[in-house]
């Protein structure tokens, strides 16, 4: 069983606090709200395992365990997110992602496509809002 670690990075012009409450502390309440700026085919059922939130470091571990957006091919995958501030003013958010595949299952990159376009599209969404809102979690 190889587990397939993939990485990115989105810069963002919202400062590192902020962007932090809003995707992560906030995403309960944030995201239902933003949801309709996101086509209704995307918009998945999802169960999170928590495994760390560092409100000091902007770090945040889960781990996606059940739901739509964990392809029956894999046992689990887990995500390590970390916002930096970024000179400019605003920050980067670092992804990287871990794909654990079932047993006797091999994927490829290619396989993963899919979902983390759609993760990129949410992120692009939260970002457009704070940047539209910049009262909002300051």
């Amino acid at each position: 069983m190889d587990v397939v670690t993939l990485s990115a990075e989105f810069a963002s012009t919202v400062e590192a606090g902020r962007m932090f409450k809003a995707l992560i502390l906030d995403a309960p309440n944030l995201f239902p709200k933003l949801m309709p700026a996101i086509k209704s085919d995307s918009i998945k059922y999802v169960k999170h395992r928590i495994d760390a939130i560092d409100k000091e470091n902007l770090i945040y571990n889960y781990a996606v365990i059940e739901g739509d957006a964990k392809p029956e091919m894999l046992e689990l995958v887990s995500h390590e997110v970390k916002i930096e501030p970024s000179k400019e003013g605003g920050c980067k958010i670092k992804n990287v992602s871990k794909y654990y595949p079932k047993k006797g299952v091999e994927i490829k990159e290619e396989d993963l496509k899919e979902a983390r376009e759609e993760a990129l599209v949410i992120l692009k969404v939260v970002d457009a809002y704070l940047v539209a809102n910049p009262k909002a979690y300051a």
